[in-house]
């Protein structure tokens, strides 16, 4: 029962906490400086998911094929490859770094 109150609150919470920016900017623009950081907050947000499911274990960092992959990846990236290729160079250099491990 208390789970349920928690994921409630929760819930409203976060739909009160999203609603504030548009009730209170209304159609106004952000600051320049606000913007340029809200321009970044996905790309780090994003960069940091893939640092921590990279290389992150439990308490400690860990070095394996997964390495490799991602390299891969962000190089097809950086070459302008598009995205779903990019996964697929990312998935077969981790799966052949893995083979010959």
């Amino acid at each position: 029962m208390w789970v349920w109150i928690v994921v409630a609150v929760v819930g409203v919470a976060t739909v009160l906490f999203k609603a504030t920016g548009p009730l209170f900017l209304g159609g106004r623009a952000l600051p320049a400086r606000a913007q340029s950081i809200v321009d970044l907050l996905a790309p780090v947000m994003l960069t940091a998911l893939v640092v921590t499911q990279t290389v992150g274990g439990d308490g400690e960092l860990v070095f394996d094929a997964r390495i490799p992959g991602v390299a891969a990846g962000a190089l097809a990236v950086w070459r302008r490859v598009p995205i779903v290729p990019a996964m697929v160079i990312a998935a077969l250099v981790t799966a052949l770094a893995r083979q010959f491990a």
